[in-house]
């Protein structure tokens, strides 16, 4: 499955780079193949391997947060691995040429 997800504190001021490297650090650490955007990161894994990733960057973002919004979206297709990339790569297939990263 694809969990794609973005969490930041509220009350926190225009720059959270901080709290979001310390998610992106726990991501990291996890060892579950991810990409990360300017908008959110994307992970690939299993249900409880990749919901445990999230709950634990909540947990560390709530530390010294009084309020955190996370928004999520899931892609869960049954016999698919490698969906990080393949996705990427059937639509600049159709198109015939690689896109932006």
């Amino acid at each position: 499955m694809l969990v794609e997800f973005s969490i930041f504190p509220l009350g926190e001021g225009a720059s959270v780079g901080d709290k979001i490297a310390g998610v992106l650090k726990i991501i990291d650490e996890s060892g579950l193949p991810y990409k990360f955007g300017p908008m959110g990161t994307t992970i690939e894994g299993d249900w409880n391997s990749v919901m445990k990733v999230i709950r634990k960057c909540h947990q560390g973002v709530m530390k010294n947060s009084e309020r955190v919004v996370l928004h999520i979206s899931i892609d869960d297709r049954k016999g698919r691995k490698g969906m990080l990339e393949e996705k990427v790569k059937t639509v600049e297939k159709k198109l015939g040429k690689r896109l932006r990263k």
